[in-house]
């Protein structure tokens, strides 16, 4: 493979796996000139092989690779792989952004909230790149196993809900000019490493077939559950001993509860994305009755 096709496969590979969002990212991570990337990605941008935001069409991609005689990749790379490694880096970056929403209201850190709340941004557009990906391969695919494509559709709008609860959270600490009480705070962080384990878990489940997990994360939706309640009680406590004249320490509290909310919220969505697994690896449809009805 000549260098120049080395680089277009290292472009390609990047896009695919790291959602990079202007050819100046593109061009930073690989040391290489932004103009040289618009130079190479400018034919494929005219095929319709890379679309705007820099999403992949994988049919138009599929048979790019062919041109290239198969040197380039696969067609397995093309579809499943890809998708999946999407995901797997969306579960990453999710991660990533319930740290350091955490952190910022640990610390009290509004500069760090707000970094939480750009990351969302990120979180949406994966959403988008994952769904565009789907899309096709279903469209190229259809009589396969990968009829269960669109699941991951799912998966990818459980995530971005588990970003929306993140953004809860670090807008409580942009809002409130009050430091959380340091009782109240032990229990959002046991909460919070709970909420990170489910997250791990669930998705273990979905990407490696793990679906025997599910017992050890019902065991741990339940732990939330209390956790969730002690901390409620706590927070109802405090807030009886505070002057009902006091409107802004008022809505402080109000605002409390929904950060515990926040990390219930995150458990439950583990729990659909373990249902979710359970569908997809085992072809168990999932029950249309509410959970909370079960």
């Amino acid at each position: 493979m000549s260098k120049r096709d080395q680089t277009l496969k290292d472009i390609l590979d990047l896009i695919l796996h790291e959602n990079p969002s202007t050819q100046d990212e593109i061009a930073d991570k690989l040391n290489i000139s932004r103009r040289y990337v618009v130079q190479l990605l400018k034919p494929l941008i005219q095929d319709g092989i890379v679309k705007r935001g820099y999403l992949i069409d994988l049919k138009s991609y599929e048979k790019f690779l062919e041109s290239y005689g198969g040197n380039m990749g696969t067609k397995e790379n093309a579809g499943n792989f890809f998708v999946n490694d999407m995901v797997r880096n969306m579960v990453k970056h999710v991660h990533n952004q319930l740290e350091c929403s955490f952190n910022a209201l640990l610390e009290h850190d509004e500069e760090k909230a707000n970094e939480a709340l750009e990351m969302d941004f990120v979180t949406n557009n994966m959403v988008e790149k994952i769904r565009t990906s789907v899309e096709t391969i279903a469209n190229i695919n259809q009589h396969s196993e990968f009829s269960k494509s669109v699941l991951y559709n799912e998966i990818a709008y459980e995530l971005e809900r588990i970003g929306d609860y993140c953004g809860h959270i670090a807008k409580f600490v942009i809002n409130d000019v009050y430091e959380i009480d340091r009782d109240i705070l032990k229990y959002l962080n046991k909460m919070y490493k709970k909420s990170q384990k489910m997250i791990r878990s669930s998705m273990i489940a979905f990407l490696d077939g793990k679906t025997d997990l599910k017992d050890e994360i019902v065991d741990m939706e339940e732990s939330l559950q209390i956790l969730q309640g002690k901390a409620i009680n706590l927070i109802a406590t405090r807030m009886a001993e505070n002057p009902f004249d006091e409107k802004e320490r008022s809505n402080y509290f109000i605002y409390l509860f929904r950060v515990v909310k926040a990390f219930k919220g995150i458990g439950n969505t583990s729990m659909e994305i373990v249902d979710i697994a359970l569908e997809f690896h085992n072809n168990i449809p999932r029950s249309t009755t509410p959970r909370t009805f079960r």
